[in-house]
């Protein structure tokens, strides 16, 4: 073997030795990031099978295991506020997607008056913080009796009729769609409503399934609003609202403990479902809207 040739089998080893070292550090990261984003999720979990006590300890291990704390749920108004966050969850994942859907495929496709005002104007207001009407909105959700026990179809209108701000993802993925598709349907007579529905939609899977999940999940996190307009009203309350509640009243602090982790657990597995079953198209939906803004 010539001299050149060791030197180049000993450059190679070298770049060998320095990715494996590279991947190895990389994996490592990895799994510490996921153990610690992991131990959280485990403990609520072992929390929630513990029966010797209901309050907080100091321990993680349950000495005594069981389904009691599942139980008690049951037997609590807990599978109301979970009604009450589903039945939310639902109806936006439906309503917000056709909004935002048919306001995408509009900015992305036609061109009209006005309508980079009306792109800048909502990119200004997406800046406010929410916060920000909340006086307003609940002043008008009180005049039209949304409040307190209707709070859920009180945030069921507010998250719905600003929905169409977002639209940013979705016609970003709408202007990959070649236009030479509406233009040659258009040619054979289509509608615009045709185009949307028959063209266009069957090529945006991902898209819609990615708007439909951040729909659903948006209402399970909800907390400032929610309560605000629930105003200590436990059959307006969604389960994030409800269960703070447990875990802090003035009589018993963190009485309810382990019921609350049980309630956790609930709460998780529906999210945690659709996004494991749609996680492909979730990924395609983002990065599909990513490329052009």
């Amino acid at each position: 073997m010539s001299a050149r040739e060791i030197k180049k089998v000993r450059r190679h080893i070298g770049m060998h030795a320095k990715k494996t070292v590279a991947n190895t550090a990389i994996y490592i990261v990895l799994t510490i990031m996921m153990i610690v984003w992991l131990v959280p999720f485990v403990c609520i979990l072992l929390e929630s099978f513990r029966t010797e006590s209901t309050y907080m300890v100091g321990y993680i291990i349950p000495k005594e295991w069981g389904f009691d704390n599942y139980i008690s749920l049951l037997n609590s108004d807990f599978p109301k506020w979970y009604g009450n966050t589903l039945l939310i969850g639902l109806v936006c994942a439906v309503v917000q997607t056709a909004f935002v859907l048919a306001m995408s495929y509009c900015l992305s496709r036609l061109r009209f008056k006005g309508r980079k005002g009306l792109m800048n104007l909502i990119l200004i207001l997406g800046m406010f913080p929410g916060f920000l009407t909340m006086i307003v909105l609940y002043k008008v959700l009180s005049g039209i009796n949304l409040t307190g026990a209707n709070a859920p179809y009180g945030l069921m209108l507010v998250y719905c009729a600003s929905s169409g701000m977002g639209y940013y993802v979705a016609k970003g993925f709408f202007d990959t769609i070649p236009r030479s598709l509406d233009e040659a349907a258009r040619v054979d007579g289509a509608t615009r409503l045709q185009v949307f529905t028959k063209i266009t939609l069957p090529m945006a899977k991902p898209i819609i399934i990615y708007t439909i999940l951040t729909a659903f999940m948006a209402p399970w996190g909800d907390f400032m609003f929610a309560k605000y307009i629930a105003h200590n009203t436990s059959a307006g309350y969604n389960v994030a609202v409800g269960m703070q509640m447990w875990l802090n009243t003035p009589q018993n602090t963190f009485a309810h403990y382990t019921e609350f982790c049980a309630g956790g657990v609930l709460v998780a597995i529906p999210i945690t479902v659709l996004f494991m079953l749609l996680q492909k198209y979730y990924i395609e939906g983002v990065t599909g809207g990513a490329v052009k803004g």
